[in-house]
């Protein structure tokens, strides 16, 4: 699995429809979708999911009226539940060549056609079940492989003991070189149970078997208001392989506080596989963000690392300029594009829950055996 730094040849969207996951505040959002589309195409593709020719039509309408519509822009015509592509697209990796291999076999690429000798597309088509907490998945459930196919990728399902795996890509982070981030709180609660009898071992098989990974990093809980119980990527996140970016938050009486103060502790204490420590670079939380009565996932976390670009959720708050100054440090040959995202956060997700990156192959690092 390559690291998200790595070169892209595309990043994967769908625009918005489902006014159900912004209740009041839905008007705003695809004006969001374009701004982050505008500034993606001045650095790669955007496939871009549409519910059908009717959607297209008012996508395309929008996109022109915020100087967002070019030719980096690739329509795909498939219904969708939700808009959430990180999580019930599939992960797209590189191999050498070879099949992924299961625990009960050699797993079965079920498109494309396999390369022997040269780097190949991949993609890992997880099975998506709405984050274990919502019925309408039908549509999103068929995203992964309809994205492989596009894609002319060798689609590979994932199981484990004869079952598939149920995983959604916004609660792993790799860093291209054999390690990978996730939470127990996620993976494995017994609330929102995605894969019911797996333990970490369990998974720490599937991620090797499937993802490359050598070593995985289990910090402990997400953030409040986080609608996917646990999910890394508003929390911990590899910028470099051996270089983390963690949140944490000052303010003790804050419910953050604990939880991030304990992976900020693990994550100090952790190596990878070759027993070298990470560098640990601390980012403050937002104020809490409160609509309705309800606290929301708002984290600098969420942002998302495209070819020469990254895009960082803001709340108009006194902590973006320290974020945005931190980021750029650590980014420094990258632009840093900061969107407003006070209205998206209320759909419970920002950049990296909307996006999915394809890796550009023949640009990857081969790793040493």
């Amino acid at each position: 699995m390559p690291a998200e730094w790595e070169p892209h040849a595309s990043t994967w969207l769908a625009w918005p429809h489902f006014r159900g996951d912004w209740p009041g505040k839905f008007e705003p959002i695809p004006w969001v979708y374009a701004e982050i589309i505008r500034n993606l195409t001045r650095h790669e593709r955007v496939d871009l999911i549409v519910n059908d020719a009717a959607s297209e039509k008012g996508a395309r309408k929008v996109l022109r009226l915020a100087n967002a519509l070019n030719k980096n822009v690739c329509f795909h015509r498939w219904p969708t539940d939700r808009v959430w592509t990180r999580d019930s697209g599939c992960t797209f990796v590189c191999s050498a060549g070879a099949p992924a291999r299961g625990t009960a076999g050699s797993a079965k690429a079920v498109s494309g056609s396999t390369r022997f000798g040269s780097p190949t597309l991949d993609a890992i088509k997880w099975r998506f079940n709405a984050w274990a907490k919502y019925p309408n998945y039908r549509h999103d459930e068929r995203i992964g492989s309809l994205m492989a196919k596009a894609a002319h990728a060798n689609e590979f399902r994932a199981d484990h003991r004869g079952k598939p795996v149920v995983l959604e890509g916004g609660s792993i982070d790799s860093n291209g070189a054999g390690v990978l981030l996730t939470t127990e709180e996620c993976l494995l609660s017994k609330v929102q149970y995605r894969n019911p009898g797996f333990k970490q071992k369990d998974y720490e098989e599937v991620f090797a078997n499937y993802l490359g990974i050598e070593k995985v990093l289990w910090m402990g809980r997400g953030i409040a208001g986080d609608d996917t119980h646990g999910h890394v990527d508003d929390i911990t996140r590899f910028v470099a392989k051996r270089t983390i970016l963690t949140m944490v938050e000052p303010n003790r009486r804050d419910e953050n506080h604990a939880p991030l103060q304990q992976n900020l502790r693990r994550l100090k204490a952790a190596t990878d596989q070759h027993g070298k420590s990470f560098e640990i670079v601390e980012l403050p939380m937002p104020s809490p963000v409160v609509f309705e009565g309800r606290r929301l996932p708002a984290s600098y976390g969420n942002f998302y690392i495209a070819n020469g670009i990254v895009l960082v959720p803001v709340f108009n708050d006194p902590n973006d300029r320290v974020v945005l100054n931190l980021l750029s440090a650590v980014f420094s040959a990258r632009e840093i594009i900061p969107i407003y995202s006070g209205d998206l956060i209320w759909g419970f997700g920002a950049m990296h829950c909307m996006t999915q990156q394809q890796p550009k192959v023949d640009e990857v690092p081969r790793l040493p055996r």
